[in-house]
């Protein structure tokens, strides 16, 4: 198998077993994790970006930059994005998560079209119309808006697409993100400790969860920008929805979330629509790589 492929493989599984992990935690609220996986993660990204000599690099792109609330804009929605996910996660609502992550491609199909004037081919706007039916499908049987998977799929696109447009690479964003999010987070954290109420260092296996935090989610991170610089954008498209799978069945078959008919009917618009959009734009690449060869 592909190098890349394998390395993929490894992320989007990595991502998809992730609630587990937070699982251990269900004793720690969740905006006390989300503060550590914050700090944490900045922490181990530094020394990435120590290791490989990029700090110049990181400081001239920031200072060079001519939009300096776009580097900061990413920041606030991946925070709020770990907030929602690890509240839900905790909560029982994990299913909830995986059809955030089923419809978030699709959400950065959307942008595109709103802010890049981006034109969507028929079958593309028939993956739209269906994953919007599938929205509506759950709010009709199930008498409740799916605000958990519209929130995380929105801010997971709209993030994806911010840092599209930035002059950082993955890890430098990461990094940049994570620095911003550790200034209030170190005072949230410090209150914490100084009130009695943090759970860091009240217990060993916390804490090395805790601390833990940071690794599990900027290590798969590392082997997804290495994996996507050796497999071709229509492999990752594919394979992106490993992760959202496995979240589904993490919370199905794990940890026996009740799967209602709505959500079920939901996420059967949600599938269908994902297949059109995976298959179209499989054959477009395709036909675009034959054209570019010929």
């Amino acid at each position: 198998m592909n190098r890349g492929v394998v390395l993929a493989l490894s992320a989007y599984i990595f991502w998809g077993l992730q609630p587990i992990y937070w699982k251990l935690l269900r004793e720690v609220p969740s905006i006390e994790i989300v503060a550590h996986r914050a700090l944490w993660t900045f922490l181990f990204a530094a020394l990435l970006v120590t290791c490989r000599g990029e700090w110049k690099t990181l400081f001239r792109k920031i200072r060079n930059s001519d939009n300096k609330r776009l580097l900061l804009a990413p920041a606030l929605l991946i925070g709020s994005n770990w907030i929602i996910y690890i509240w839900a996660v905790n909560a029982g609502f994990i299913i909830e998560t995986s059809m955030g992550y089923f419809i978030s491609p699709l959400v950065s199909v959307f942008l595109g079209v709103f802010f890049l004037d981006e034109k969507l081919r028929r079958m593309q706007w028939l993956a739209v119309c269906l994953a919007g039916a599938g929205v509506l499908a759950m709010t009709v049987i199930y008498g409740q808006f799916p605000w958990i998977s519209l929130y995380l799929a929105g801010s997971w696109g709209m993030y994806g697409f911010l840092r599209k447009k930035s002059p950082l690479a993955s890890i430098e964003g990461l990094t940049l993100d994570t620095a911003l999010l550790s200034l209030p987070v170190l005072a949230f954290l410090t209150f914490l400790t100084a009130t009695g109420n943090g759970s860091f260092l009240k217990d060993w296996p916390t804490s090395l969860l805790l601390a833990g935090s940071g690794v599990i989610s900027a290590l798969p991170l590392v082997v997804y920008v290495v994996a996507a610089r050796l497999v071709s954008l229509s492999m990752i498209g594919i394979l992106q929805y490993i992760y959202p799978t496995l979240l589904f069945v993490v919370g199905a078959f794990i940890f026996n979330e009740p799967l209602s008919a709505a959500k079920m009917t939901g996420l059967i618009f949600i599938w269908i629509a994902l297949a059109i959009y995976t298959i179209d734009s499989t054959i477009v690449f395709a036909r675009r790589e034959v054209a570019f060869k010929g």
